[in-house]
């Protein structure tokens, strides 16, 4: 498919069909079809191959990868040689005897090789009765350069030492506009690799989830023997073994083992879950403890990483483009435009030569060329994006342009977002008779020796404060529980309270909210207890502040503990909170918002997020978040302050987007208004082709000229408002307008 022109049409021939529901996507170049039994498949792409298009069934996991390759192959002859062209024909101090025959030969292949996805959409839309914008790009590129080479070898024009002369009534046309195909060729081409390459991003998310999932997994026989197959092989109630720092295989539970597992791609939560025997585990996380025997309980399709993988392409397969807007209307337009050319053609010939009734046809299928209007979108959108990669804002198409400005909720996720994901050490306190640096001296030591988040955390504080540390001998570490040393002669224990009380050490209950407490223990005496936990980022307050005053409802989204999602939005200020959610409930909260008639942005860093950035109306990503959190957003977020990502950029990210949207309005405006003026003097024989291909460069000129304004785009400075009330932990407060 080359147009949104061509989704629709493959879309209305599909759902002809009895029984059959279908919808095309032009930016994923899928189709989703629902369809009786009595209609197979193999009917179904014979149907759009019948159309001239390609098709294939659906195969399980993402879709191959769709290069740009060929597209960069065409735009690299084309520029090549259309800048020699351009250079000869429009600057005659460099033009030499003979040199319209160098630009005749040098502007065949970028017309013929270069323009052919043209020429090729262009004739599968001839065999159908149907018009695009590439019906009018290939028209007005092979027009021009047949005209010209016509009048370079029918007339004294091509012989060297002749002038050119043009004259309107009577005798022949002996203008050249070589320029007109090479350009138009060459610009459009750019407009296309840019598209090409936004489709290419589209499938990057699902191929990112297909890469957490492992591809063999050691499982154990009837004999209690391991042996290494392939994933597929697994089945449900299969054993199969993760060892420390693998990926969980599959979704199941713990047969036999006790370790901790990152689960933070899915559940958000920060610090690492402590299972044993019994407890659920999901396939892709990581175990960062001591080895598990897990039996599966869902393989393949049934998966939860699966399930997330169906939420983002169906989030995706909503997407919309405005670029439709100029293809619905070259549906209407080129055979417009074709009917004048040919009655401006007629009506000449009845009261002027046939060589003068050609030239003004030439003209109104030249001034009728849409560069202006194929240009109008990418050249705002190539300018607002590099604009926005100054300023740290990756904004990614189209699609997060066309929905920005209506943006009234934010939505945020806690864990890597808001916070940093990465936790430590916020409190320190020691027993009587016990100084701080001991404590922490005394705790490193034997953490040094364990991988656990933790334990890392204590080792950077006490590496702060403590300088080197004392060597641990015999560590013993007991998973989910906590850890022991010898450190200075005395044995140490580090971990839970429940931990040192197995071990016969009475320490006090502790209550420190959100924060993880680990208990410090030496020969039998307790030391004290250290608090880590996961903290706001410094531009979290500013950025949540920023989009209240600017008037969006922010929001936080997170598969947190309700308390910990509670002291985090006491320190943001008023915001509704929604704790405890899974992935997939977070899109249907996406959903939900979206329903009481929000307009969404969705502001996360986890592969949890993914579904919801996709769901969501506009997605944004933080840069230091998972690559599939990124792929499945429209907006990344690459700002840094203070070495962190600065999450005020995501208010920044709206306004930039709102005025690239803007330009794109303004670009597509005067585009459709040259063509509503030119056409009707071109028709009446006032324009010449040369005239109609120089009015044409100047309304391209114009789109480029308004897009190149947002190089020199500002953030405007946002004006207090007044702060949303405050809401009930886990509510979502009604839309207020």
């Amino acid at each position: 498919m080359t147009c949104a022109a061509c989704a629709n049409r493959i879309e209305r021939k599909l759902n002809r069909i009895d029984g059959v529901r279908a919808s095309v996507n032009f930016a994923t170049a899928t189709a989703t079809v629902t369809h009786p039994s009595t209609v197979p498949v193999s009917d179904l792409v014979a149907t759009v191959t019948a159309m001239g298009y390609t098709a294939r069934p659906p195969h399980p996991g993402p879709a191959p990868a769709q290069t740009a390759d060929p597209l960069r192959r065409r735009l690299g002859v084309a520029v090549g040689f259309s800048a020699p062209v351009l250079v000869l024909s429009m600057v005659p101090a460099v033009q030499f005897t003979g040199w319209q025959w160098v630009v005749a030969a040098l502007t065949a292949p970028v017309v013929g090789w270069a323009g052919w996805p043209f020429h090729r959409a262009a004739l599968i839309n001839a065999r159908h009765r149907a018009a695009s914008m590439d019906t009018l790009v290939s028209l007005g590129a092979l027009v021009s350069y047949a005209w010209s080479l016509w009048a370079l070898l029918a007339t004294p024009a091509g012989r060297p030492g002749v002038t050119m002369t043009f004259s309107l009534f009577g005798g022949h046309h002996h203008a050249l506009y070589f320029e007109v195909g090479a350009g138009l060729v060459t610009f459009l081409l750019i407009g296309r690799l840019l598209e090409a390459r936004a489709r290419h991003r589209a499938g990057a998310a699902l191929r990112g989830l297909a890469d957490l999932g492992v591809r063999d997994v050691t499982v154990l026989d009837g004999r209690g023997e391991q042996c290494l197959v392939p994933l597929a092989a697994l089945r449900v109630g299969d054993l199969f073994v993760v060892r420390p720092g693998e990926r969980i295989a599959t979704d199941g539970v713990v047969e036999i083992g006790a370790s901790a597992v990152d689960a933070a791609m899915l559940t958000g939560e920060g610090v690492p879950v402590e299972v044993d025997a019994g407890s659920p585990v999901t396939g892709g996380t990581v175990n960062v403890g001591g080895r598990l025997v897990v039996r599966a309980t869902r393989v393949g399709a049934d998966t939860r990483l699966a399930q997330i993988g169906r939420l983002v392409t169906q989030a995706q397969a909503g997407k919309a483009r405005i670029q439709r807007l100029a293809d619905e209307v070259a549906a209407v337009f080129v055979p417009f435009v074709l009917v004048i050319a040919l009655a401006t053609a007629a009506g000449w010939l009845v009261i002027a030569p046939a060589a003068t009734a050609v030239g003004v046809a030439v003209a109104v299928l030249i001034v009728a060329c849409p560069c202006a209007l194929g240009l109008a979108t990418p050249t705002a959108l190539l300018v607002g994006t590099g604009r926005g990669a100054q300023l740290g804002l990756l904004v990614r198409g189209a699609a997060a342009v066309e929905t920005a400005h209506r943006i009234d909720t934010v939505v945020f996720d806690k864990t890597g977002t808001l916070t940093t994901g990465r936790l430590r050490v916020t409190a320190v306190h020691p027993a009587d008779g016990v100084d701080e640096v001991e404590l922490l001296r005394y705790a490193a030591a034997v953490e040094d020796c364990s991988e656990h988040p933790v334990a890392q955390a204590i080792v950077i504080a006490a590496g702060d404060r403590c300088g080197s540390l004392p060597a641990a001998r015999d560590f013993r570490a007991t998973p989910g529980r906590g850890a022991g040393a010898v450190v200075d002669g005395a044995r140490v224990l580090v971990g839970s309270a429940r931990h040192l009380t197995d071990n016969g050490i009475a320490v006090p209950q502790v209550n420190a909210g959100t924060a993880t407490v680990v208990h410090v223990a030496r020969d039998g005496r307790p030391l004290g207890w250290i608090a880590a936990a996961d903290d706001l980022r410094d531009t979290a307050v500013p950025a949540v502040h920023r989009l209240r005053a600017a008037g969006l409802r922010p929001v936080l989204l997170t598969g947190d503990s309700a308390a910990a999602a509670a002291a985090i939005a006491e320190r943001l200020g008023p915001i509704e909170v929604i704790a405890e959610v899974t992935p997939e409930a977070k899109a249907g909260t996406i959903r939900r918002l979206r329903a009481q008639g929000r307009t969404v942005a969705m502001v996360g860093d986890g592969i949890n997020d993914a579904a919801a950035l996709a769901e969501a109306d506009l997605g944004i990503a933080v840069a230091t978040g998972s690559d599939l959190a990124i792929e499945a957003s429209d907006v990344t977020l690459v700002r840094a302050e203070a070495g962190t990502v600065d999450l005020t950029a995501a208010a920044d990210a709206l306004g930039l987007a709102r005025a690239t949207l803007r330009t794109i309005r303004v670009n597509l405006f005067w585009a459709f208004a040259y063509n509503s003026l030119m056409i009707p003097l071109a028709a009446l024989g006032l324009v010449t082709p040369m005239l109609a291909a120089a009015a044409m460069a100047c309304s391209s000129l114009l789109v480029v000229l308004n897009s190149l304004r947002l190089s020199r785009w500002r953030p405007a400075p946002v004006a207090a408002a007044p702060l949303p009330d405050p809401v009930r932990l886990g509510e979502v407060a009604p839309t207020r307008h």
